[in-house]
């Protein structure tokens, strides 16, 4: 095809690039037949979700105000509920991120002299100031809830000693992040959720477990509301907005759980009866709707991304032939140098913003220096394009997202030249 190796020139993306690149995606074809046959299982669960709840024109009508009687909000409440298993589920733009969502979904069910506990190690850095780990205003530790913390084996795996003993009467609720964060371990598969949670109840029978959802949903069949936690919590402007989304966040669980969150969300007394959809109906069902597909290409897209970088002497996370959890590449690039080239190749791919250069800088919620590059047609979706990562040993930048699976190569493509342009990789 010399018309697309000539646009890829016009691009930036040299010949020796594309090259390697070909090379790599000869030993995936099967690896991205079997993640196709996932997104087609997933499409037809959500798509039966969405006829078994007859999804009408009517489900798209704006609303504002208090938002009473909002009949397509409380729908898209019942499809999430029934593609993640659930006797309930909280769907609103007013919840503004996946922080927004878990700090919800904690605050909702964790009362003063409770205590929270991971049992995977340390959460994701914004997840962080909510809990009290580091000291800000409205914290759960401000208002007398402890954290109790559990790291992980040397090799990933559970403590399962430590997280009995750690486990007490002040035990409330578990916290499990099942996505790596701003971290170089494991990403966690639902069953192996499946089994913590089952050892954790059987420790403490009635403590509530909430998952952290966050870069998951749909690269499985199943979801950990199907093994047994009592709330799944995650971001419409990662994987289950399918793009589309421009705002929100869901967390679908138990009905006594859910209730306590749509009170903490509003207002005690009000609960899911308000809260108007502002016109984002038709976004809100459309993203969920192709969410699979465009999970599926992400995933492909990280699994492209460790194949190039791996056999180029870079740690990646997983590594090019693992299993894989989520659609977030970690690779290891040993240096600040390495993490602006391979972001700037990023936003140079990107559809928005591709003229925009990105450097480290300060972030509300982090310690560190981050850089950022996302070119996205949502401001800080992180199932579009995008790579980030601190400024600080390993040096690990985190490639995630990709709308359609050829973007998401283009994108892996141009991180790759910018990382040859600047000496830092030899083909």
């Amino acid at each position: 095809m010399d018309e697309l190796l000539e646009l890829y020139e016009t691009m930036g993306i040299s010949p020796a690039v594309y090259a390697y690149g070909e090379r790599a995606l000869e030993k995936l074809k099967d690896r991205f037949t079997a993640i196709d046959q996932i997104a087609e299982y997933n499409q037809a669960k959500v798509l039966w979700a969405m006829q078994k709840n007859r999804v009408s024109a009517a489900c798209f009508a704006a609303t504002t105000g208090y938002g009473y009687d909002d009949y397509g909000r409380d729908n898209l409440e019942r499809v999430y509920a029934d593609v993640f298993h659930t006797e309930a589920a909280l769907v609103r733009p007013q919840i503004t991120c996946g922080t927004h969502a878990l700090t919800v979904a904690l605050s909702a069910n964790l009362l003063p002299g409770d205590e929270l506990m991971s049992p995977v190690g340390m959460p994701y850095d914004t997840l962080q100031e909510v809990i009290g780990i580091r000291e800000s205003p409205c914290s759960l530790k401000e208002y007398g809830v402890s954290y109790r913390q559990v790291d992980l084996l040397p090799d990933g795996s559970f403590d399962y000693d430590s997280i009995r003993k750690a486990i007490n009467e002040k035990t409330k609720l578990i916290t499990i992040q099942r996505s790596k964060g701003y971290a170089t371990r494991p990403t966690f598969s639902v069953k192996q959720i499946g089994e913590l949670i089952a050892f954790c109840k059987s420790v403490k029978p009635d403590v509530l477990v909430m998952v952290d959802n966050c870069y998951g949903e749909f690269v499985e069949t199943i979801e950990p509301s199907d093994v047994g936690a009592d709330m799944t919590v995650g971001s419409l402007i990662k994987n289950p907005g399918g793009g589309l989304a421009p705002i929100g966040g869901y967390i679908a669980g138990t009905k006594v759980c859910v209730e306590r969150c749509a009170y903490r969300l509003s207002a005690p007394g009000l609960g899911q009866e308000v809260g108007a959809n502002l016109g984002l109906m038709p976004a809100l069902y459309q993203g969920f709707f192709l969410a699979p597909t465009v999970v599926a290409s992400a995933e492909k897209g990280a699994i492209f991304a460790a194949n190039l970088y791996e056999p180029l002497g870079f740690r990646c996370v997983p590594g090019a032939d693992e299993d894989r959890h989520d659609i977030i590449q970690a690779v290891e690039l040993g240096s600040e140098a390495g993490m602006v080239a391979f972001c700037k190749g990023i936003q140079a791919a990107a559809p928005v913003d591709s003229f925009a250069t990105p450097y480290p800088s300060d972030m509300p919620g982090y310690n560190d220096k981050v850089i950022m590059a996302a070119g996205a047609f949502v401001q800080g979706s992180s199932i579009e394009l995008s790579a980030d990562g601190p400024i600080r040993p390993p040096y690990a930048v985190y490639f995630q997202g990709g709308l359609t699976w050829n973007h998401a190569k283009i994108g892996i493509l141009m991180s790759l030249q910018k990382m040859a342009d600047a000496g830092l990789v030899q083909l």
